[in-house]
């Protein structure tokens, strides 16, 4: 069930990062039972890897902390609707549901190409129904506004 605490600590996990430079504003909280598993954010260039986006740091964490790799039972709350890759490594992972905040469309208004992969890997409409879910849009779009004004690194 959705909370919105667990999406105002997937947004301070996002301003973490793009505050020190890590990547872009997506940041992320894995939840079971109640309880945070894990966090993560967006690494892609602290860690030179163009695969570190926010959900696969907090599923690579997550992971780790409960010793498997079978995340069923789990929510994710993200600051921006999964790109295809991160989409995949959750569903991979098991993870029961998503709640995110910025939709695809506008990661694209802050420079990342989530709308042309998607297109190419052939969308989303064989997700099972009520498998992601948007919530908390206008509080995410201004941390992305904040991203948008700082000087920053094109990726």
């Amino acid at each position: 069930m959705y909370n919105k605490k667990f999406m105002e600590m997937a947004i301070d996990e996002a301003r973490e990062g793009i505050l020190n430079g890590h990547g872009g504003p997506f940041g992320a909280v894995i939840v079971k039972d109640g309880e945070v598993v894990a966090s993560g954010h967006n690494r892609v260039l602290s860690n030179n890897d163009s695969t570190c986006h926010g959900e696969i740091d907090a599923i690579r964490k997550a992971e780790q902390k409960l010793g498997t790799y079978d995340l069923s039972g789990c929510e994710l709350y993200t600051t921006g609707e999964p790109c295809p890759m991160c989409l995949a490594g959750i569903m991979w992972a098991n993870i029961d549901k998503v709640y995110y905040g910025c939709t695809i469309e506008d990661n694209a208004r802050i420079g990342f190409r989530d709308v042309e992969i998607n297109k190419m890997m052939g969308g989303r409409s064989g997700l099972p129904e009520g498998f992601l879910e948007e919530r908390e849009r206008e509080i995410c779009l201004k941390l992305f506004d904040e991203y948008n004004r700082m000087e920053k690194k094109i990726y």
